[in-house]
């Protein structure tokens, strides 16, 4: 059985667009045939988001006691059985409850490629393993959630999404990237301006050495 293949719907910063592009891409998907399933779809409140994620089928959460709370979860296990054609799991970071089979929702990923089902997700580079200390000097945020750089590395296809940094702070502004109460302080950290230029740099810079990676195994494997 082939493997899943997997599709990274990567940004510089929360509130870029992944999951709004990731949704796109998804909704064509089925238009032309193909068996779609939203497994783990954040749209944090977003309407424009939330409009794309209308009418696509949705797998029920795992619902999680921990602490007095009840937590929403990918259900691994209902995607299994399901078995779409392709799922999407947004946040490949995301660490999931204890108890979980997984630790980490990329773990739950790898599992459905080996089930040979296609995945979408997303994901920043804030979250890839070897540029979380350096995101967070450049943002003093530390970074508590992050995947390997084999399994981006892995990713048959990554696609940067990108706006200019005015767009995104203006974003902010507007409420759509954090609760408008919170906006004017991530913008004064987290979201300044030099900040966001420099993730986008840092994200571009990956994404064109991840090219060279692949570049370079494609080259070794024809001698």
């Amino acid at each position: 059985m082939r493997g899943g293949k997997l599709k990274i719907f990567f940004g510089a910063a929360p509130g870029v667009g992944k999951t709004y592009a990731m949704l796109a891409e998804a909704r064509a998907r089925r238009s032309a045939g193909l068996d779609v399933v939203a497994g783990a779809v954040d749209t944090h409140g977003r309407q424009e988001t939330e409009a794309l994620l209308a009418g696509l089928e949705r797998l029920s959460p795992r619902l999680v006691e921990y602490r007095g709370t009840t937590l929403k979860e990918f259900d691994l296990d209902g995607a299994l059985a399901r078995r779409p054609s392709l799922i999407l799991v947004d946040e490949l970071a995301h660490t999931n409850a204890p108890g979980s089979r997984h630790a980490k929702r990329w773990q739950d990923v790898q599992e459905l490629r080996d089930a040979g089902i296609d995945v979408f997700t997303t994901m920043n580079v804030q979250h890839l393993d070897s540029l979380a200390d350096v995101v967070a000097k450049i943002t003093w945020v530390p970074v508590a959630e992050t995947v390997p750089d084999t399994v981006f590395d892995g990713a048959d296809e990554v696609e940067l999404i990108d706006v200019p940094t005015v767009d995104l702070r203006l974003r902010l502004e507007e409420g759509k990237v954090v609760e408008p109460q919170l906006a004017g302080e991530a913008a004064r950290h987290f979201f300044r301006e030099s900040n966001l230029n420099a993730l986008r740099e840092l994200a571009r810079r990956r994404l064109a050495d991840r090219w060279e990676r692949i570049g370079g195994a494609w080259r070794d494997s024809d001698h």
